[in-house]
């Protein structure tokens, strides 16, 4: 750290970031789309787009829209699937000197532990995202994350295939995100990531037809913020494991206010499809921030809410 430079860094499960600034999964691609518009070495962390075991193709178009305050998308996690991800993405984050996180999902356990064991072989990933807002195809479709008994099975056989630092990404689409960071933090879980977004859906009046093709979609951007610092705060509150907080992040403000409410590190999202840079610009206000208050060690405003 330079002299009268205030530390930014956090220690985030085990990962090193130099910084809390993390981009979220599915906004930013698998980093080297975005390597021309933000400098890598300037934020804490990057997370790639949802990976599988096979390729996905992804839902229909249109899957994306704009709504007031945010955007609705349904892309389907589009991906390239695990063995094209180590091929073709693998060489560019061996570049890069900080640390990449992949985010992962599958439709049953065996699929979720799979995912898990293959990138647990891989030196150039940092750590894993469990995205637990997937169908269980074994369980009539009920979704991973909103029952918490499916979420901890899931939670329990990752943890078995994987030594890496293990984050598990929350859904809001539930009655009680307290018992369901229980559930995932009981079975092993490092962190969690919260929030992943809102279900939500746009009509076209003219043509009295859903907007998106896949009729809803997952509701994102600076209208879902107050819902999840709220979700971040009462979970900060609950766990001994660190939060990463997610949801309408679109400047340094809101980052700190995430951080305020105990999130260790957090992810800037939609803010990039407005402005790719987002996230090395938020990580570079936080510390013209931390300067201009006299802050001298993030950590210091990490779970600081006086309430």
């Amino acid at each position: 750290m330079e002299q009268n430079k205030p530390d930014l860094s956090v220690n985030l499960a085990g990962i090193a970031l130099r910084n809390p600034v993390m981009t979220a999964s599915g906004t930013f691609g698998y980093g080297e789309e975005f390597a021309e518009y933000v400098d890598l070495h300037k934020i804490g962390a990057f997370i790639t787009k949802g990976l599988c075991v096979k390729p996905r193709s992804g839902n229909p178009t249109p899957r994306i829209v704009e709504t007031p305050g945010g955007m609705l998308n349904a892309i389907g996690l589009q991906n390239v699937g695990i063995e094209a991800f180590i091929a073709k993405k693998i060489p560019f984050i061996r570049t890069v000197n900080t640390p990449c996180i992949v985010n992962f999902f599958g439709e049953t356990a065996e699929e979720y532990a799979e995912m898990a064991a293959r990138l647990d072989a891989l030196p150039e990933v940092a750590g894993l995202e469990m995205n637990i807002s997937c169908p269980n195809v074994r369980q009539g479709g009920i979704i991973f994350g909103t029952d918490p008994a499916c979420a901890a099975s899931i939670v329990k056989a990752c943890r078995t295939a994987t030594k890496k630092p293990l984050f598990v990404k929350l859904s809001p689409n539930v009655t009680d995100i307290v018992g369901m960071a229980h559930a995932c933090a009981d079975e092993g879980a490092d962190a969690l990531s919260l929030i992943n977004t809102l279900i939500g859906m746009a009509i076209d009046l003219n043509a009295r037809r859903p907007v998106l093709a896949n009729i809803t979609g997952g509701l994102s951007g600076p209208a879902i913020k107050p819902v999840a610092l709220r979700m971040v705060w009462l979970v900060a509150k609950a766990v001994k494991i660190p939060v990463i907080g997610i949801g309408g992040i679109m400047n340094a403000t809101d980052a700190l206010e995430f951080i305020l409410a105990g999130a260790t590190a957090i992810q800037v999202g939609t803010a990039s499809f407005i402005n790719p840079g987002a996230a090395q610009t938020i990580a570079e206000d936080i510390e013209a921030w931390m300067v201009a208050h006299g802050e001298t060690d993030i950590k210091n405003l990490i779970g600081a809410l006086k309430v």
